[in-house]
């Protein structure tokens, strides 16, 4: 049973910072004491192991994590090395999958322009498949996105894709989870569809899912406010038991 309160870390996803969560993060409750996770930034972490192994270590005591597309692949990581010290799993926009041969194809494709410096002509055309169509025609949403992705660098685009490439079923252990857990997508995801979700919720016991009209893969800055009520309500019933 986990005595402490504990504390809320949203967990970015591939090339993403705090800025990801930036429409989200005001409308949670300040006493969870929620942050924004930095580990898949340490250049020295080349596994989705390593960045859950390195994010539990630098969060003590009990956590509720959240986690976005990459994030929420460490998330479920995080769940498997330390299953008795979660007290509440959000994944948002993410999938238990292995990589697909199809997608490791695309993956690698992209690492070798990423090693050429061609990182814009890989990330622009991104965009479509990131956001509902409707979001994609934002151009101050779609500049945000390819300011933080940029921002990151080639080097940290090849690393972390390569993590994700790399990455473990997580169908093997989720039916073990046993906090509370919330499923969100967009109905419109192109990189995790809805049956992702669905497969997820599915997995882990009493899960609760939603799947989000008009939005896409990034629905932390598509529909900020939906997301953050479907979190307050989520982080409201764990508080309750």
């Amino acid at each position: 049973m986990l005595s402490l309160q504990p504390q809320l870390v949203l967990l970015p996803g591939l090339a993403a910072d705090d800025r990801m969560w930036r429409g989200v993060l005001p409308l949670l409750p300040a006493a969870l004491r929620p942050t924004v996770a930095t580990a898949h930034q340490d250049a020295s972490l080349h596994s989705l192991q390593d960045i859950a192994a390195q994010l539990l270590a630098r969060h003590a005591g009990p956590l509720v994590l959240a986690g976005a597309s990459m994030g929420g692949m460490v998330a479920m990581e995080a769940a498997r090395q330390a299953p008795g010290r979660l007290a509440g799993l959000a994944l948002l926009g993410t999938t238990a999958r292995p990589e697909t041969a199809e997608m490791r194809a695309l993956r690698e494709s992209a690492i070798a322009l990423f090693e050429q410096g061609r990182v814009r002509e890989v990330i622009e055309p991104n965009v479509a498949l990131a956001f509902h169509p409707a979001n994609a025609a934002r151009p101050e949403l779609v500049q945000a996105y390819l300011d933080f992705v940029l921002d990151a660098g080639a080097a940290q685009l090849i690393r972390q894709n390569r993590a994700v490439i790399h990455r473990p079923d997580a169908r093997l252990h989720l039916p073990r989870v046993a906090c509370r857990t919330l499923v969100v997508c967009g109905e419109a995801d192109q990189l995790t569809p809805p049956e992702c979700s669905r497969e997820l919720a599915a997995l882990v016991h009493g899960a609760e899912l939603h799947v989000l009209p008009d939005c896409g893969h990034m629905l932390t800055m598509e529909q900020p406010e939906a997301v953050g009520q479907l979190l307050l309500r989520w982080l409201d019933a764990l508080q309750a038991g």
